[in-house]
This record gives structure tokens, sequence and C-alpha cells, in this order.
């Protein structure tokens, strides 16, 4: 059954397919798809804009397992929003083509990005995020609740490692490992004048670190140990660029105080004077 978009209107299927008019969406009905792994490691290495690679992503099949985690998902929708189609698919990087700052996360929420279209959008942690990128200059905004909710970002690009929503908000490795080549991609086209990464958790700093590594920069020995606040220089090959650690804004962290606003708000205001100074 098709349901109308919460802002724009028209009539979606749960997934949205391809080409039918989501605010925000990359893709066409000629965007090739990925399968198989050895699909996305071609598709990803062939890219030459950051465009086609949202389009790649965001049509990507090559995870039976979460493929058919966020396409259940999308049918069977969270209670509050059964009036509401589900984008179902997964999440491209959201933000400038051109960014200063990059920021890392893990994968997209269920009931979020799952339902939204993109990354961090529609739950409590996108909520905690761009209010924080709102106060520090970063977004035009604080609202970040659809797709077509107005949000712009200013010289920030948001990634995920893994493009789609897993089951328990817990990819295996062999998932972590099939979405790296459009990780690589992406930052191979958009990462040329970035000058700060700010890693959302644990996972995210390993997954940058990795990506550094991957793509002909250094990260030194032994690797930077993650921590909420922690400033490490790295060396990639367009120049030397600051990674900083910060808590991941789960509910886990914002509702017991481990992470608070300021703590965020320090982390960003950081990362814009790093990437203005720069």
């Amino acid at each position: 059954m098709q349901l109308p978009h919460p802002r724009i209107g028209g009539q979606f299927d749960s997934p949205v397919g391809p080409g039918t008019g989501w605010p925000g969406d990359p893709a066409t009905l000629r965007t090739a798809v990925a399968a198989t792994p050895a699909e996305v490691r071609r598709l990803a290495a062939a890219a030459t804009t950051a465009e086609q690679v949202d389009a790649g992503v965001s049509v990507c099949r090559a995870c039976p397992r979460l493929v058919q985690w966020r396409e259940e998902t999308a049918a069977a929708k969270r209670r509050s929003y059964a009036d509401e189609p589900y984008w179902g698919r997964p999440a491209p990087g959201f933000g400038s083509t051109r960014p200063r700052v990059m920021i890392v996360g893990l994968a997209p929420a269920a009931h979020g990005a799952n339902r939204t279209g993109r990354v961090f959008t529609g739950d409590r942690s996108g909520d905690f995020l761009f209010e924080s990128l709102h106060r520090s200059g970063l977004a035009n905004q604080a609202m970040c609740t659809d797709s077509a909710d107005g949000l712009e970002l200013n010289d920030v690009r948001v990634v995920a490692a893994v493009r789609c929503a897993p089951p328990g908000n817990a990819p295996t490795p062999a998932e972590r490992g099939n979405c790296a080549p459009w990780l690589d991609a992406e930052w191979r086209l958009t990462g040329t004048e970035v000058q700060v990464i700010v890693a959302l958790g644990g996972f995210a700093w390993q997954v940058a670190l990795a990506m550094i590594r991957r793509t002909g920069g250094s990260v030194g020995t032994p690797a930077p140990k993650f921590g909420h606040g922690v400033r490490v220089g790295v060396t990639t090959p367009g120049g030397p660029v600051q990674l900083l650690g910060c808590y991941h804004p789960s509910q886990q962290n914002t509702f017991t105080g481990r992470l608070t606003s300021a703590m965020m708000d320090d982390v960003f205001g950081a990362a814009a004077a790093l990437a203005i100074s720069a």
C-alpha cells in the first residue's frame, strides 16, 4: 500500500523505489545495482563523482541479511509511523561534496534513516547531533525530521560506515567489509579538502583509521586509541588531517549523561575552529 510522504505528499511504496520522487533520492531507474560484494568494489572504484557514489549506495543489495532486515522493517513499520512510507534502502552520505569536516557514524537506525532516507534523521540521535552542529555554526538549522526539512550543512559531510540498518544495530564483520569500498570511494571523491574527521564512537574511530590506511594514508604506530575529545594528527595523500573522537549520540549515552550537549559542542566547536584555521 502506498502512503504519502509526511512533508511533500505524493504516494510512495515501502521500501521507496528509486526515481519515484522521494526528496533527496540520488538514484534513478537506470542506476546500476550492486548485488554482490564484487560489484560493490567494481562500481565504487569506477565512480567519478560523489553523486554517483550516493546513487550506487542508495540501491545497493550486496548484503542479503541487511536487505531483508531493512525491507521487513520498512513494511512492518513502527506503530507511531504506520501512516508514513519508509525509505527502506541504504542511506547515502549527506552534506557538502567538498567538505572541510567529515563526520563518520556507525549505521542507519531502523526507524530513523531507514524511514526518512537521510543519515541521522528522524530519531533522537540525529536530533542531538544536528542541534550541536547548528550551535557550532556547521548547520543552518537544528531541525532534522525528514529529507525535505530544509537542513543544510556548512562545509560538512556526514557518512556511515555501514549504509543499511542492521538487526540489533550490529553489522557483521563481513557486512562492514562489504560496505567499505563505498566509504573509500566517498573519501576519494570528497575528502580532498577535509581538514577534520569526527568519529562518533569507537567503532567509527576504527573505521576512519582503516579508511585512511586503505586509501594511502598513515596513522602512526601504535594506532591512536579512541576517547571522547581525543585529537590526533593523521596523514592522507591530500595532506595532514585532524581526527577527533566523540561519543556516539545514542540514547544509551545521552540519556545516561555520558554524553552531554556541552561535551558534543566542545568537539564540534573544535572541529569548526580547526577547519577554518587550516
